[in-house]
């Protein structure tokens, strides 16, 4: 079974990535398409990038960035659970992806975001140019969680028959996707 990393892209302290990575990753291994692991960027905990190297190289020096490379290699398909801030996405996610190039290659990648007025919706768009640059394919199916409607009072999660309508359409996608890319790294 192709394997998922469901990648929490905000490290800041109080946020709400991590509880929708984890109904998100929940949703994820109920649809049965996939084995899933949640990468929380705030537990990798990656420096600025730091290696001297290009990441074309694949020359990494930092235990850390082997350790990275080899986490997201292994990874079939993605899905970025991402906030918006500022019309953009999280410093800590353009981090992640730059310190690497030949492992995000050939791989699919979906959206889960979430934000205010947007629901994450720009930084979507500027992130599918950074991610088809490494050659990677954008689902074009997302899930887009508006916060100021869909979280409680307590800030939970509010998962209604169209929220997991999306993710279960962005998973069928994902998974369409992971088949027919699989060729395309094999002749890498």
């Amino acid at each position: 079974m192709p394997l998922l990393k469901v990648i929490v892209a905000s490290t800041r302290p109080g946020r709400m990535g991590r509880n929708i990575g984890d109904w998100f990753a929940q949703h994820a291994v109920e649809h049965g398409g996939f084995t899933v692991e949640i990468v929380d960027l705030a537990e990798v905990g990656l420096p600025f990038l730091d290696e001297p190297e290009h990441p074309a190289t694949g020359i990494y020096r930092h235990q850390h960035s082997k350790d990275w490379s080899a986490t997201i290699g292994e990874a079939d398909a993605f899905a970025f659970v991402m906030p918006e801030y500022n019309y953009a996405f999280s410093a800590p996610l353009k981090n992640a992806i730059d310190f690497l190039y030949h492992e995000w290659r050939y791989k699919p990648v979906g959206f889960v975001s979430y934000g205010g007025m947007s629901g994450g919706l720009r930084a979507v768009q500027m992130m599918k140019q950074v991610v088809t640059t490494l050659r990677m394919v954008p689902a074009g199916d997302a899930v887009t969680i508006f916060t100021r409607r869909q979280l409680d009072a307590d800030g939970r999660l509010i998962v209604d028959d169209d929220l997991s309508a999306s993710a279960t359409g962005m998973l069928n996608e994902l998974g369409r996707l992971t088949q027919a890319m699989s060729a395309m790294r094999s002749a890498v």
